[in-house]
């Protein structure tokens, strides 16, 4: 994971991640408040990362750039050789009120020279975007580009804003298409009539159906839509959430016959807390033309040893409930009972960091779910499992020590939503990774989030006026996060990477 915090523990801004032929990880981001330059990192894994040369730089005083850089995308050049950058610029001069699309190149994503052909830095403008002359809001959004080759193209993808609807309202998925004497405005490809902006962008196509990505400031969620033509209409699911709440500026990219999904997440929800880049995500596609996230495939790599439960320790009652009940039905099968009222069931977990997975049935129409980082109180993060409504939260939930006159901690930190199955039994897999958590249920991830409350404790399950059995369930043991991330020297940048392609 990453968090690249200095001065402040928030200053990662927007990210964009790019995946050479060697399978190194790039990651490109931000630096607020002040988006003075494009840091850059490296990665073997997608995990552990660690800074390299920045990358670029605001402009000399009077460049159209002199005042802000905000978000990026790299990809390969078109022509095949080399890489190239396209960014948004601020110039001081326009008081923030204009944002513009400008192109930088390398030939190793190490050297970056900035680079304005095609007809860059592109604007925001009339007929279909709003202008200097139509602008409600006095700040023209017109960002975080994102290169699209289609049937031999190039697209710009932009966070920009319709020219025309209710002021809270207009902002869209902008096109731009490369022509001979440079990129030229087309209409939006996406129009949701509902947002005020919809920021960082993104395409792909998989299985032959064209998902767009983009993320909303109004409840801090990734949503997406989905049509057969990428420049077709596109629609909506019933639920369009990709990444639950807390998670933003998501970017996709192909990772050999996988696609991947980078973000960055918003510690407590609030955009001036910390900031860390979680572990990636696998995007799927279900039956129904959905999409969804799998577990990213490299954990498995860091398995270091697994304990199956017959192994574990026997997990015991932690509020002293008279009406709970533990009953060891067999070496691989654990069953809690709690007529009434809660109970905890907890045992001590064989390592800081694990990735445990197993059945988790109920019978009945009580309460059940997860705790990690438990203590002798109960205090700990509840992972509640509704099997009627199909929802699942994270909470933190205890005793607080600050305030007696306020004397519990109840927080909802996540939520979203599964499918329901008629036996009431799932297949769940927990990864707790220093303080990044990620629950799946039966191979889909619903929950992945950072949180700092607790670090030490028990893992087990709660009961609530049901019976739950938890089967065939084994931990895996994996190493604790590198959290370096700095080279002492930024100029052997190219040292740092060939020791990482090398290695």
């Amino acid at each position: 994971m990453y968090s690249g915090s200095g001065f402040s523990n928030w200053e990662i801004g927007d990210v964009d991640v790019f995946i050479d032929e060697n399978g190194v990880h790039h990651l490109f981001h931000l630096i607020i408040p002040n988006h003075d330059y494009i840091a850059h990192a490296v990665s073997k894994d997608g995990l552990s990362w660690k800074r390299v040369k920045n990358a670029l730089f605001v402009g000399d005083p009077g460049e159209w750039d002199d005042d802000m850089l905000w978000t990026m995308h790299v990809s390969k050049n078109s022509d095949g050789r080399g890489y190239e950058m396209y960014y948004t610029g601020l110039k001081r001069k326009d008081k923030g009120i204009m944002q513009k699309i400008g192109r930088a190149v390398s030939p190793d994503l190490i050297q970056w020279t900035k680079d304005n052909q095609y007809g860059l830095p592109l604007k925001s403008n009339a007929p279909y975007y709003e202008s200097r002359d139509n602008n409600p809001r006095e700040w023209l959004s017109f960002r975080d580009p994102f290169k699209y080759q289609f049937e031999g193209n190039d697209y710009l993808l932009i966070c920009a804003r319709s020219a025309v609807g209710p002021t809270y309202r207009r902002g869209c998925i902008g096109v731009a298409k490369r022509e001979e004497k440079g990129f030229v405005l087309q209409k939006p490809l996406h129009v949701a009539y509902v947002y005020d902006d919809i920021e960082c962008p993104c395409v792909v196509e998989i299985k032959g159906m064209h998902y767009l990505l983009g993320s909303i400031r109004e409840d801090i969620k990734v949503r997406y839509w989905f049509s057969p033509d990428f420049k077709g209409e596109y629609h909506a699911f019933h639920n369009n959430v990709l990444l639950p709440q807390g998670n933003y500026a998501a970017r996709i990219v192909k990772d050999g016959d996988n696609y991947l999904i980078y973000n960055f997440y918003f510690v407590g929800g609030n955009v001036n807390t910390l900031r860390v880049i979680p572990p990636p995500k696998r995007l799927d596609v279900d039956s129904n033309g959905r999409l969804l996230l799998k577990t990213y495939h490299h954990w498995k790599t860091l398995y270091q040893r697994t304990i199956l439960q017959k192994n574990l320790h026997v997990p015991i009652p932690v509020l002293g409930n008279p009406s709970a009940n533990f009953e060891l039905e067999n070496e691989s099968k654990w069953r809690f009972g709690c007529r009434s009222g809660y109970e905890v069931f907890c045992f001590e977990k064989p390592s800081e960091n694990f990735v445990w997975e197993g059945k988790l049935a109920v019978e009945g129409m009580g309460k059940t779910g997860f705790v990690i980082e438990c203590d002798e109180e109960g205090t700990a993060y509840y992972i509640s499992i509704d099997f009627v409504n199909g929802f699942v939260q994270f909470r933190a939930w205890g005793f607080n020590e600050k305030d007696v006159k306020n004397n519990f901690v109840f927080e909802n930190i996540q939520t979203n939503q599964f499918e329901i199955v008629e036996s009431k039994e799932i297949y769940f897999k927990i990864i707790r990774y220093g303080n990044y958590y990620e629950l799946s249920i039966n191979e889909v991830v619903k929950l992945t989030l950072l949180d700092f409350k607790y670090n030490d404790g028990k893992i087990g399950v709660y009961v609530c006026s049901a019976i739950v059995s938890l089967s065939d369930s084994k931990i895996h043991v994996i190493p604790e996060p590198e959290n370096e991330y700095a080279t002492a020297d930024p100029n052997k940048a190219l040292d740092e990477y060939n020791k990482i392609t090398q290695a």
